[in-house]
C-alpha cells in the first residue's frame, strides 16, 4: 500500500436524473483522518458505497489500500471495515453472538472468533451486556457494537459514515474518544459526518460536499481563513439595543453583522484583532450600549459551510 491508502478522482454516481455525486476528488494518507463534510443528500453516503465497492462508479477511479475498487473489489472488501449509518447488527443476537458471527463470516474460525470477540466486547466496554440481546441495547451501545464488528479483521482502512447520528450528547462524545483510539492505534479513518463540530475535533484535513461537488477542501484552520481571521462577538442586554449596536459595528468593521434575535448576540469579522475590538467598544459607548460577553474569536465551521453554501449544514434531503 502507498502512503495514500484512499486515493479518489472524478468518482461520478448518477440515479437516474439525479446526480447523487459528480466529480469528487478524496486522498487520505495513511494514519490521518480525513473528515467529509456536509447536509443530507451532499453526496457522502453515496461516495463511500463506491469506495467500499457496494456501487460502481459511473465514471472516474478509486483505490484503496492501493486496490482498485472496481477491477479489484475482493480485495478491496479484505482490508477494510465499514461502519455504516444505521447498525447492521442482528438484534436478536447477543453482543457476543453478533460478533463471533462476523468473525465466522470472515473465516477466522471458531476459536479465533470466540477470541476476537470476546476482545472486542472488553475494548468497547459492552462485556456486561455481552450476553443481552441487541435490541436492549441503548443507540450508543448499539453503535459500538457496529464499529466492533467492523473491526474483527483489525483493518488499517475504516469507513464511519456518520458514527454518531442519533447518538446523545454524552454517547457522541464516547464514540470521539474510540475514534481517536482508532488513530492513535495506527488506523486511517474517513469519516463522513453533518456535525461540523464533529469534524472540527476529529478531522486532520476536511473536505466539504455540497450537492455532489467537492466545494472545498483544507484543515480546520485554512477553511476558517476563508472566512476572515477573526470575529468579534457580544451580547446586549435587550433586543430593541440590536438595530443601533449593530449599526456601530458596521461603521467600524464596514462588514454587516450576523444577528442572534433569541440570544441577542451581535458577530461580525475584523481584521484589526485588538484594536478592532477596542475600537467597537468605544463606539458601543458612544451611543449608550454596554457590551456583555464581549470578545474575539474564530469562525466556526459552521459559518464556514454557511459563507460556502448559503445555507447551514443541516439544510439538505435524504439521498436517493
Amino acid at each position: 500500500m502507498t502512503d495514500n491508502v484512499i486515493v479518489a478522482e472524478g468518482l461520478v454516481k448518477h440515479f437516474g436524473k439525479v446526480k447523487a455525486v459528480n466529480g469528487v476528488d478524496l486522498v487520505l494518507p495513511r494514519g490521518t483522518v480525513l473528515g467529509v463534510l456536509g447536509p443530507n443528500g451532499a453526496g457522502k453516503t453515496t461516495t463511500v458505497r463506491m469506495l467500499t465497492t457496494l456501487l460502481t462508479p459511473d465514471s472516474g477511479y478509486a483505490t484503496v489500500g492501493g486496490y482498485d475498487v472496481v477491477r479489484e473489489a475482493e480485495s478491496v472488501r479484505k482490508i477494510m471495515g465499514v461502519s455504516g449509518q444505521y447498525a447492521a447488527v442482528d438484534e436478536y443476537l447477543t453482543g457476543r453472538e453478533n460478533l463471533d458471527m462476523f468473525g465466522r463470516l470472515y473465516h477466522l474460525g471458531a476459536k479465533e472468533a470466540k477470541r476476537r470477540a470476546n476482545e472486542l466486547l472488553e475494548r468497547f466496554s459492552l462485556t456486561d451486556a455481552a450476553d443481552r440481546t441487541a435490541k436492549t441495547y441503548s443507540g450508543g451501545m448499539r453503535r459500538r457494537l457496529d464499529l466492533a464488528a467492523s473491526l474483527v479483521i483489525r483493518p488499517e482502512i475504516i469507513f464511519l459514515d456518520e458514527p454518531t447520528t442519533g447518538l446523545d450528547p454524552r454517547s457522541r462524545l464516547g464514540m470521539w474518544d474510540v475514534i481517536r483510539d482508532l488513530v492513535r492505534g495506527g488506523a486511517s479513518l474517513l469519516l463522513t459526518t453533518q456535525y461540523l463540530e464533529e469534524a472540527d475535533a476529529l478531522a486532520d484535513e476536511i473536505v466539504i460536499i455540497d450537492h455532489g461537488h467537492v466545494i472545498a477542501k483544507g484543515t480546520s484552520d485554512q477553511l476558517k481563513s476563508q472566512v476572515g481571521g477573526e470575529r468579534i462577538q457580544f451580547r446586549v442586554a435587550e433586543q430593541a439595543m440590536i438595530p443601533k449596536a449593530s449599526s456601530a459595528v458596521l461603521d467600524v468593521t464596514g462588514n454587516t453583522p450576523e444577528i442572534d434575535q433569541e440570544t441577542h448576540t451581535i458577530s461580525a469579522p475584523v481584521s484589526g484583532g485588538a484594536r478592532s475590538l477596542v475600537g467597537i467598544v468605544n463606539a458601543l459607548d458612544g451611543v449608550g450600549i454596554e457590551a456583555q460577553d464581549v470578545g474575539l474569536r474564530r469562525p466556526t465551521l459552521d459559518e464556514v459551510f454557511l459563507a460556502l453554501t448559503g445555507r447551514k449544514a443541516e439544510e439538505g434531503q435524504d439521498e436517493q
